[in-house]
């Protein structure tokens, strides 16, 4: 608004607050896709070797898609494998031993849902064994394993799928179009956060009251691939607590951040990684961070200019659960989570002015001078827009991911999320966890993928 030298600051801020909240708003609804019509004999055989609550959760996704058949599941805990087959169906195949799995030749792909320290191992060997393979994010637990499933993936010419569904999202394929058509202006700066309240969210998961070594096979499940050490039902099915098997909030929630960073920017990755944080409540004999906070700089690109990422995680957030990430440019701001929000609000034509300090004199021959650069403008902050995006309410991005892996398999359909973006989003994910426990920076460099350390 325009102020004379009479008019207070209060005032000012009080027409100025006003004028913000008498905001335009629109809401609008995207198209999601529709599942493709398979032909005879296109049927895909299926297989998932982990089927704990996320490999049950993906296995009924992927079976949405048409033409796709479950043949056999693997899970070193009994009572899972007798679920699976009140889930679906008795003829499916179980085991303990994911080799078998692997064997089948009625087996086209498989669903990796292990552990995160069994991922690569299980991936380099499913694609090994002629398997199209889908693996749940991170692809790796420590980021030097992530070229062995890049060279796996080119040698083998399978289709290889990392888990991080919001990739697939048309909410996420918006909001990488907005940016790109410069919604925002130009970007600086990318807020990113998850945020749970709720023991389950914190992976306090259920115990199986049955659990014991003749129920669980323990030492198939470390077998070299994590220190030895006496049977522990809270290691096997609480497994995201512990560094042995797991890669902690970086690697369960930082990686799904920088997934959608990177398809909505098509950024290769940050140069710089750091993070901090600690145990704050969640004190159950866990020995990752409840709490991580990471800031990330990222260089300048055909497609976008430099600009600073923040990712934040926190496990006792007395405000209650959500997540999303808010890209912040110079001409508005895109909020993501299960929709996009495009908030616009214009600067004003004149850059106002404080004069009240100045004599009176001055003040008039200020005003002068001002009245003669701003004639007929306006210093008033001019009205908030908002547009909205969002989904119809059955859409599901899983078994929109889903659907995107059967179709490169069966038509040769570009994959979404191959082993080289999963290591992309994977590496500076994990390596937050060197970055913490090691109390120094890391460099990440996003076209070779590897990590050095800084200081």
């Amino acid at each position: 608004m325009q102020r004379g030298p009479r008019s207070s600051r209060r005032e000012f801020l009080k027409l100025a607050t006003a004028t913000t909240v008498a905001a335009s708003s629109r809401v609008r609804f995207l198209e999601a896709q529709e599942a493709t019509p398979v032909a005879p004999g296109e049927r895909v055989g299926l297989a998932t070797i982990g089927i704990g609550g996320q490999g049950t959760s993906d296995t009924k996704a992927a079976l949405k898609t048409p033409g796709v058949e479950l043949v056999a599941v693997a899970d070193l805990y009994d009572g899972r494998l007798a679920r699976a087959r009140e889930t679906f169906g008795d003829k499916v195949a179980t085991t303990r031993e994911y080799k078998e799995i692997l064997g089948r030749p009625d087996v086209d792909a498989v669903i990796i849902g292990t552990s995160d320290h069994w991922h690569v191992p299980i991936t380099v060997a499913a694609l090994a064994a002629g398997k199209h393979v889908y693996c749940e994010k991170p692809m790796v637990q420590h980021w030097e394993e992530g070229h062995q499933v890049i060279d796996a993936q080119k040698k083998s010419g399978k289709v290889m799928q990392v888990g991080s569904q919001r990739v697939s999202s048309v909410v996420y394929l918006k909001a990488r179009d907005l940016l790109a058509s410069g919604a925002i202006g130009e970007l600086n700066m990318i807020d990113a956060w998850w945020s749970r309240n709720s023991p389950i969210g914190a992976w306090q998961y259920s115990i199986p009251p049955d659990a014991s070594p003749a129920t669980v096979d323990w030492e198939r499940y470390l077998d070299g691939r994590a220190p030895r050490r006496p049977f522990d039902p809270l290691r096997f099915f609480r497994w995201r607590n512990y560094q042995d098997y797991g890669t902690g909030v970086a690697g369960d929630l930082f990686v799904h951040l920088f997934s959608g960073v990177h398809v909505i920017t098509g950024s290769l990755g940050p140069t710089r990684v750091m993070s901090t944080g600690g145990l704050r409540f969640w004190k159950d004999g866990r020995d990752v961070p409840d709490v991580m906070l990471g800031l990330f700089d990222y260089p300048k690109t055909d497609r976008h200019p430099a600009f600073n990422l923040t990712l934040r995680v926190n496990f006792a957030e007395g405000g209650g659960d959500n997540s999303g990430l808010r890209f912040v440019g110079s001409e508005g701001v895109m909020t993501v989570s299960n929709e996009v929000s495009l908030a616009k609000q214009a600067r004003p034509a004149e850059p106002g002015f404080t004069i009240d300090t100045f004599p009176k004199a001055t003040q008039e021959q200020f005003m002068k001078e001002y009245r003669a650069k701003y004639p007929d403008a306006t210093a008033q902050l001019l009205p908030l827009e908002v547009e909205t995006y969002r989904v119809p309410r059955d859409y599901n991005d899983t078994e929109h991911h889903f659907r995107n892996f059967f179709a490169s398999i069966r038509s040769k359909a570009p994959m979404v999320e191959d082993a080289v973006f999963g290591l992309r989003a994977a590496g500076p994910a994990v390596v937050c966890n060197l970055s913490y426990f090691e109390k120094r920076a890391y460099a990440w460099d996003p076209e070779t993928m590897q990590a050095t350390p800084k200081g």
